[in-house]
């Protein structure tokens, strides 16, 4: 069975986004072991400096080392400048990395500054869901949810219509 790592930088702060996240890894539980990591987000002044931001980046970058270096691992950084695909795109991607030998994928989503560009680099691939703007506690939801699908869709199920 595929190990599907969420690594995240912040925690779900309201009931009803920890509800949500729960009800998906319920449903994952029948195709993935799913690991949700929350490092925790830098502390930075309400108008941080570049210089500011970028040290939390790498302070967040050094968080996230020991999940993403690891062999056997296909690393998805989720950004704005990332590829968007589709539902069926996705499904795709994660059934070839199963097929490829990969026992692990880590989708990883910074802290509302981004993902250091160290940890970009070490990606395998950059995913964007949208050329919006999603708050994060949304967007590792919505992420979930595709997961879900993309499994779904592996499988032929009614879910995906």
């Amino acid at each position: 069975m595929i190990k599907i790592n969420l690594i995240t930088v912040g925690k779900l702060k309201e009931k009803y986004w920890r509800d949500a996240a729960a009800e998906y890894a319920k449903r994952l539980s029948a195709f993935c072991k799913l690991d949700i990591v929350e490092l925790n987000e830098s502390r930075l002044s309400d108008n941080p400096s570049e210089k500011e931001k970028l040290a939390a980046l790498d302070n967040e970058a050094e968080s996230m080392a020991k999940y993403i270096d690891g062999s056997n691992t296909y690393n998805i950084a989720m950004c704005i400048e990332g590829k968007i695909i589709s539902s069926e795109e996705l499904s795709a991607k994660i059934e070839d990395c199963g097929t490829n030998g990969f026992s692990t994928i880590n989708f990883i989503i910074g802290s509302s500054f981004g993902i250091a560009q160290s940890v970009k680099q070490k990606c395998d691939f950059k995913l964007s869901m949208s050329k919006m703007t999603f708050p994060h506690q949304l967007a590792r939801i919505m992420l979930l949810e595709q997961i879900y699908r993309g499994f779904q869709i592996s499988n032929h199920t009614k879910y995906h219509k």
